[in-house]
């Protein structure tokens, strides 16, 4: 008999290596006990080690994808489940294209709902601001997952929350990240994290104001989102309370459209009635979440450019805009004014838009980056591009603006709107002169910065002419989808 105790209980490379060593041995599945971590194994086994001088086999890329995944379930079996199937696939390699065969279901099964665990705790970990003794701040977040995930998807957090210290603590094991590196302790219990912080109460007013009754599905939200989620997420403890005012919000808001639209075609002619109820939002809070976000986002301490920047540069714009536009990041005249797009760049934009025959006062304008971004030479502050972490860090906000506003189109002007709009690095080139789907349905632009126009010194003019075209073009757009 041999016997195998692995590092922990997600230790896919420990089970790689020990199942390489029992392959070559020839091991049967029922030859072998499993194990991990400070679990009891079999003191009577043979450790099963890998040669020096061992040959090198390989599967099929779908097993390692699948066996990664399935490795996180809570089934004490799995270590032996995919043990089997390995020695199965080296046998036939096209097997796990039998979605019949018991196996190979069962370890699919598991990974299902292994993928589905590492989605909840991306969507409902919320962390929650504590002092740290050097005076800093720590983010810390109580979560309970179904299966052993934590590990597997700490580098998700890090990803996210790249320029923040937090921690996420489990009853299996917590994960902290310092900023650098990412270490791991002991688990904890939920009385070990922190209740509430002051920005709970401004993120349950926004959450309040956002919420649209109408669209309220109660056994697809509980489906999605398990009440054992509940006592960890501030938002949810007002959940019961709007749900039960829901139906009267819904007939408010379907009363309310009916005037709105009756107003419209009295003024403008039975032909403005398709119009008008496109552009009805739901509920009146808009405005009210819009400000709610505004004042949060004054404070914002997401990454370090607050402590160079003046201030803090949202977007600005009606809540109901029908186009978004998003820059790079303020420079510095709109770092002193707290507005984006008011220095020579901006008057360029200004000037671009008129002349497309685009209203500016029905646009959303907003930036990538929030905070101005520079280095002192002598008097003058220089801009410096956003980096990577300082993009991830004002993505938040960029996702909470397009919820409120929820622009049918998008505009991208420059590669650091691209990265944001997009999520990834992506060229202009490629993009520019056609519509693009996002996730969220809305179509996105891609256009140069205008302060690309201003740094030209050869065909500043034509440059300038092709980004007139390329704003008249989605301003056609606009049009078109009212």
């Amino acid at each position: 008999m041999r016997a195998v105790t692995l590092a922990h209980e997600e230790d896919f490379d420990g089970w790689r290596d020990a199942a390489r060593a029992l392959v070559l041995a020839h091991v049967p599945p029922e030859g072998v006990t499993w194990s991990a971590g400070d679990s009891p194994g079999d003191l009577f086994g043979e450790e099963a080690v890998l040669p020096a001088d061992a040959p090198a086999f390989s599967v099929p890329r779908p097993f390692v994808t699948l066996a990664r995944a399935a490795i996180c379930h809570r089934d004490p079996q799995r270590f032996s489940l995919l043990y089997t199937l390995l020695l199965r696939v080296r046998a036939q390699p096209r097997m796990l294209e039998d979605q019949a065969d018991p196996l190979v279901r069962r370890i699919e099964g598991m990974a299902k709902e292994v993928r589905r665990d590492m989605h909840k705790m991306h969507a409902f970990v919320r962390f929650r601001e504590v002092e740290e003794p050097d005076g800093g701040a720590r983010y810390v977040a109580w979560f309970e997952p179904d299966n052993h995930i934590v590990r597997t998807n700490a580098g998700f957090f890090v990803r996210r929350f790249n320029t923040m210290r937090w921690s996420i603590l489990t009853p299996e094991v917590s994960i902290h990240w310092d900023g650098e590196r990412l270490t791991e302790g002991p688990g904890a219990t939920q009385a070990e994290a922190p209740e509430g912080d002051p920005i709970e109460e401004t993120w349950k007013t926004y959450y309040a104001s956002i919420f649209n009754p109408a669209r309220v599905k109660v056994k697809a939200m509980t489906k999605e989102m398990p009440k054992k989620y509940w006592k960890n997420m501030p938002e949810t403890a007002l959940v019961g309370k709007l749900i039960a005012g829901a139906q009267a919000r819904e007939a408010e808001m379907v009363e309310r459209s009916r005037t709105k639209v009756a107003a419209e075609v009295r003024q403008s002619g039975h032909d403005a009635a398709g119009a008008a109820e496109r552009r009805l939002q739901p509920g009146g809070n808009a405005l009210a979440a819009w400000q709610a976000l505004l004042e949060e986002a004054r404070g914002c301490t997401r990454c370090h450019l607050h402590k160079i920047g003046t201030q803090t540069v949202f977007g600005e714009g009606p809540v109901d805009a029908p186009l978004m536009f998003v820059g790079e990041q303020p420079g510095d005249q709109e770092d002193l004014a707290g507005r984006p797009f008011v220095g020579p760049a901006g008057q360029l934009f200004d000037k671009a838009l008129e002349e497309a025959g685009i209203d500016r006062t029905r646009a959303y304008v907003t930036n990538a980056v929030k905070h101005f971004k520079h280095e002192m030479r002598g008097k003058r502050r220089l801009h410096q591009t956003p980096q990577t972490p300082e993009i991830q860090a004002c993505r938040w906000w960029y996702e909470k603006e397009r919820e409120l506003i929820r622009p049918p189109i998008t505009v991208a002007l420059g590669a650091t709107a691209v990265r944001q709009v997009f999520g990834r690095a992506m060229t202009i080139s490629s993009l520019r002169g056609s519509a693009h789907q996002l996730d969220d349905g809305g179509e996105a632009w891609v256009t140069v910065h205008p302060s690309f126009i201003l740094r030209v010194r050869d065909n500043r003019e034509a440059e300038y002419a092709r980004f007139v075209e390329d704003l008249a073009r989605i301003g056609e757009r606009v049009k078109a989808l009212a």
